[in-house]
Parts: structure tokens; sequence; C-alpha cells
């Protein structure tokens, strides 16, 4: 059965109850649905708990450099699965073109009719060269999976992490998944006590669990791709393989017992939105400018919203992603636009949250064995 979080009356995650339980609780009056970032369902208590005693519950971050896969898992259940759409390429696409176009407004206010020493060039600013920065797209790849991590720290109260812990042959600098891994361990203790373990480690508790994983055609948004990481990594806290040693025998052997069931599984992304900007690659002609970018339209409603928009009697549920001067455009999950609408058929649904959630039906839970 299903299990969904519950959060008391001062916003504090309590225990994940039961759906069946939560729909009687709040028939009778003793407790309200709340809308998550998430898109999960929850609810929340009217009256102080009996109890606030709370049971281990682990989250597991399977890492990678386009997806990443998130698992959360109890003793009892199987809370939560997602499959992570990583920015990485959007990022490193976009500061590609941000460094063309600045050097393009650097070239074109340099006077080239004067003398080399007497050109306004521009001059050095701060010092570039620190050892401890990270790239904008490793930077956008960990942030998105830190938002995850946050929005599930204020559902569930999650006592354990798992981090996967890459190590790559060779140059220790040159593979993005394991750049930064350091800092993103030390900004996910301040939720919750955090611990690794390595690849193999994972694949051996993945086995164990008899959960399978998809190697080839890694985009698809199924659990078997990264999710399945996600969960072996929480179920670690309650499995272990521990040595025995005996008065006739000694070796090897797994510990513990942790049961997978049906979890909700959702699609989580950025919304790919450009930033504001006063100019394209070059000057518009005559000084007029062409809006580009940023999160504001002229109909009331934000880039990134959730919208139910209607024309010809067919009714589309999108985020915005841009408007005209009567229309506003609509997109689907990917960032492709489903067309554009009259303003006044465009419903308001929910407000931007910086996320992209989808759930999909045909993958809504995820049945797993137990062991």
């Amino acid at each position: 059965m299903q299990r969904i979080s519950v959060l008391n009356p001062d916003d504090t995650p309590a225990m994940p109850t039961k759906l069946d339980r939560a729909q009687q609780w709040v028939v009778s009056g003793k407790a309200k649905w709340v809308k998550t970032d998430l898109r999960i369902k929850a609810v929340q208590l009217l009256a102080e708990p009996s109890g606030r005693k709370t049971q281990p519950i682990c989250l597991g971050i399977d890492p990678g450099k386009k997806y990443s896969g998130v698992g959360l898992v109890s003793a009892k259940a199987t809370l939560f699965m997602a499959h992570l759409v990583l920015p990485f390429e959007l990022v490193k696409e976009r500061m590609e073109n941000r460094k063309l176009m600045r050097r393009g407004r650097r070239g074109r206010r340099i006077n080239r009719k004067i003398a080399f020493k007497l050109r306004a060039h521009r001059q050095c600013r701060f010092n570039n060269r620190r050892g401890n920065r990270l790239p904008p797209s490793i930077r956008s790849n960990r942030q998105l999976e830190l938002r995850t991590v946050a929005e599930l720290c204020k559902l569930f109260p999650v006592s354990q992490i798992v981090y996967e812990y890459i190590e790559a042959k060779g140059s220790k600098s040159f593979s993005p998944v394991m750049v930064g891994q350091r800092v993103m361990l030390t900004w996910l203790a301040q939720f919750a006590p955090v611990s690794t373990l390595y690849g193999w480690q994972t694949s051996q508790i993945r086995t164990q669990l008899g959960l399978e994983k998809q190697k080839h055609s890694k985009g698809d948004a199924i659990p078997a791709t990264h999710a399945v990481d996600g969960v072996a990594l929480a179920a670690s806290h309650f499995i272990q393989y521990e040595s025995f040693h005996s008065h006739r025998e000694r070796g090897h052997h797994w510990a513990g017992e942790v049961q997978l069931t049906s979890a909700p599984f959702v699609v989580m992304r950025r919304p790919p939105i450009s930033r504001r900007q006063l100019h394209l690659m070059v000057p518009a002609k005559g000084g007029e400018r062409r809006k580009y970018g940023g999160t504001t339209t002229r109909h009331g409603v934000r880039k990134g919203d959730l919208v139910r928009a209607e024309m010809a009697g067919r009714v589309s549920i999108g985020w915005v992603s841009g408007d005209t001067a009567k229309q506003i455009s609509v997109s689907d999950f990917d960032w492709k636009r489903i067309g554009q609408f009259t303003a006044s058929k465009v419903q308001l649904i929910r407000r931007a949250t910086g996320l992209l959630v989808t759930c999909p039906q045909r993958l809504s839970v995820y049945a797993a064995s137990s062991r």
C-alpha cells in the first residue's frame, strides 16, 4: 500500500501513513490536503498528534552527469523515487554563448583608429584563477539534487543520507561527476548525517534486493535507469554485508531486513528559461531592443507557471514559456511548445516553483520485490 507524507500542525514532518488512512483523516476533519513542490500527495494534521516519535528513513542519491536517481526508503516501505534531468548540457551551451556575446561587446567598444596604448581596454578586475571555484554546469547539477533533498526533508523525517561516491580512473579532476563531490557532501550534511558508498557496493545491494537496472538508453524516464540505484543506496542503511564467525564456519552474509513496495515516481528538471538580455548576438538597429528572456509576461502569468489552456475545444496542461501581445505560449515537460493560446483561455493552476515535475501515469507505481 502506497504511503504519503504527513505534516504536523507546525509544518514539521511526521511519519508517513497509508493513503486510505489519510483520506479518512481528511473526511473526519482531522487533516487537510496540502500542495507540494514535488507534486506528491501530502496531508497536514489540524490537531497535535498523540506522539512525535519517528522511525529511520534513509535518502539515497545516485549522482550523474546528465541524469541522477533519488530513492527514499524506510524499513517497511519505499516512499519516493525520482529521475532528475540535469541541466549540464544547457548551462554549458549558454556559458559558451555568453562568452561569445561578451567578446563581441568588448570588441565593439574599442576604437581601433587610435594608437593601441590609447585604446579603452578593460582593466583586470579580479583574480579569476581561484582553485575552489565550481564550474557553472557542475554547480547547477548539484543544486538541482540539493533542491530535491530540501523538498523531501520538508515532507519526510529523513534520518540518513547515502550518497554514491564516484572514483574515476585517471585524472581525478576530469570527470564532471567527480567535480564538486566534497562540496556536495558538505551541503547535504546540513539536512541529515551523510555516508557514502562506491558504485560496486551499490551494484551488490541492488542485486541482493532483486532490482533490475536498464544499462542502455540511460535517458529513459523510468525507474530502472537511475531511480533503482537511489533505492539501493537508501536500502543500504537497513541491510549490510557482514562477516560472521561461528564455532564451525566463518564467512559473510547479509544482515538486516527491508521491504520494497510500490511508490510514487516523478521526473524532474529545471525550466530552461533564458535570462533577460538587452541585446541578442548583435545590437538591434535603430536602438530599439526586442524583449528577450526573463520570467514576466504581459498577461499576469510568469514563465514556468502551470496552466490549463483551451483552444478549439481541446484542453492542454503545460507550463508558460513565452507570450505575444494577445497570446501565451504553453510548453510541455520537454519545453516543446504545445501551442499559442489566447490569453483569456489560459487559466492558472499553480505558480512557478523553479521545478518542472511530471508524474507519468504508466510509471506512477513501481512494484519491487522485497527481501
